[in-house]
C-alpha cells in the first residue's frame, strides 16, 4: 500500500459511499465495515421526509445550486433562522392536510416550515 492511500477513502459505489482504511504503527490495516458506511447513508434524509418525533442533526443547508436565485434566497433565510450545520432538530407537529406545514424545534426555538422549504435541509437522524 502506498503512503498516498493511507487515510483516503476508496469509493464503494456511485452514491458517495467510501471504505476508509487506516494503518496502525504495526502496519496491520484496520478496515471499517462497509455495512457501517451504508448505515450512515440511510440515516441521512431530507428534513421534508421526517415524521413526527424524528430527531436529527443538520448536515447540509441548501442544495448548493447557486445559479438559481430563489434557492440562494431560501438558503440565506434558513441560515438566518438558525438552520445551520450541526444544529439539532426535532419534528414536533405536522399539519392536517398533506402533513404541511411542519413545526420544528431547532436547538431551543420553535419554527414552522413548509415541506418544500424543509426539502433543502439534509439531516442525520439520531435515536430519540
Amino acid at each position: 500500500m502506498s503512503s498516498a492511500a493511507i487515510g483516503q477513502g476508496v469509493p464503494l459505489d456511485g452514491r458517495g459511499a467510501h471504505l476508509i482504511i487506516t494503518v496502525k504503527e504495526d502496519a496491520r490495516p484496520l478496515v471499517r465495515s462497509p455495512a457501517r458506511v451504508s448505515l450512515d447513508l440511510t440515516d441521512t434524509i431530507k428534513l421534508s421526509q421526517a415524521r413526527r418525533g424524528d430527531r436529527g442533526v443538520i448536515v447540509q443547508v441548501g442544495g448548493h445550486c447557486h445559479h438559481k436565485e430563489h434557492e440562494v434566497e431560501l438558503e440565506r433565510r434558513l441560515l438566518e433562522l438558525g438552520f445551520v450545520e450541526g444544529a439539532e432538530v426535532e419534528l414536533l407537529h405536522e399539519g392536517l392536510f398533506g402533513r404541511d406545514p411542519i413545526a420544528l424545534k431547532v436547538d431551543d426555538m420553535r419554527v414552522a416550515l413548509r415541506r418544500r422549504e424543509a426539502a433543502s435541509l439534509i439531516i442525520r437522524r439520531v435515536a430519540a
